[in-house]
């Protein structure tokens, strides 16, 4: 796969730390983290990421859902969201943004490995029917 890049966008330090620790140890690159929709958009634009993982409530005005939207409709860029804020209406707002999964905090940093592998190969199969056409 040509483009393993992942942007994480998380607000807490921690779980920031954790995730960028466990990403790095399954073999990935990382974009970088940022910790506000405003950050994410930036990272995105000069790194490219194949994906980010995004969580929902952010520091800044804006939440993850609005990077997440930009990300999608500007950038072509989707995102696993990883949130313990994922009821009916955030699910619904985040929709047009094709996000690749959810994942219910806390959860395992094996289950985060796994939708980032499952994320990647759709990411890859998509891109590859695209360059098809």
């Amino acid at each position: 796969m040509s483009n393993s890049t992942i942007l994480i966008v998380e607000d807490d330090f921690f779980i920031a730390m954790d995730v960028e620790a466990t990403l790095v140890a399954a073999g990935y690159s990382l974009a970088g983290i940022a910790a506000s929709a405003e950050e994410a958009i930036r990272l995105a634009v000069s790194r490219q990421p194949a994906l980010a993982i995004m969580d929902i409530r952010l520091a800044g005005k804006r939440d993850g859902v609005d990077a997440a939207l930009e990300l999608f409709k500007d950038h072509g860029i989707r995102c696993i969201f990883a949130t313990a804020h994922a009821d009916h209406e955030i699910v619904q707002r985040a929709g047009p943004a094709c996000p690749l999964a959810w994942l219910q905090k806390p959860y395992s940093m094996t289950s985060l490995v796994n939708a980032v592998q499952k994320a990647l190969s759709e990411v890859a199969s998509k891109s590859g029917d695209q360059e098809a056409s």
